[in-house]
């Protein structure tokens, strides 16, 4: 993957694959250049077997084929840079995944289009679940969320052109001040 929010894109799938009524999903970048990227939801968790296999390209979900390269991609690239993965499960209850990138590294993938990648997450699952975004840095901090946009719509679709267009529009404002120069 050659964007951080490509790894999102895939993580929140899982998420979303696993059952989830809410994903939250935050960013924070610190004043030491580390950026975090958080990822939890409450699904129906992993097993602690699976949860010890996770990291392994040879573990998977899917019925299709053998191989999962998310979490072992995300590893890599998250280590490539100086930072690392951490991740906690539990069945029934959900998992976190939080991926750490020190974005002062040459080997640190670029942040990526952010907006676009939440708009389409969120126009991917219109129904379920709910998401929220929260994004800070020493330049300030943001928050979206699903829940507080449904009401205002009365009804009309989170997948409707005009809502992703407006979605992702008023996510570009608010991230840009925030982590706009490591996006690109």
């Amino acid at each position: 993957m050659k964007e951080i929010s490509l790894h999102l894109l895939d993580i929140v799938q899982n998420s979303v694959k696993a059952g989830a009524d809410h994903v939250d999903i935050r960013f924070h970048l610190g004043a030491d250049g580390v950026l975090e990227m958080g990822v939890k939801d409450d699904g129906c968790g992993m097993s602690p077997d699976f949860l010890a296999r996770v990291r392994s390209p040879f573990t998977t979900t899917r019925t299709t084929r053998k191989v999962g390269l998310g979490i072992p991609l995300l590893m890599q690239n998250a280590m490539q840079s100086g930072g690392r993965v951490d991740i906690e499960s539990e069945e029934g209850v959900g998992t976190e995944i939080v991926a750490y990138f020190v974005t002062g590294s040459i080997d640190c993938l670029p942040l990526g289009d952010l907006p676009s990648t939440m708009a389409s997450i969120i126009m991917g699952s219109p129904d379920k679940p709910e998401f929220s975004l929260r994004c800070s840095s020493p330049g300030g901090e943001m928050s979206f969320t699903t829940e507080e946009i449904r009401p205002v719509l009365e009804g009309v679709s989170l997948a409707e052109p005009s809502v992703v267009q407006w979605i992702r529009e008023s996510l570009d404002e608010e991230i840009q001040p925030i982590l706009g120069g490591i996006m690109k």
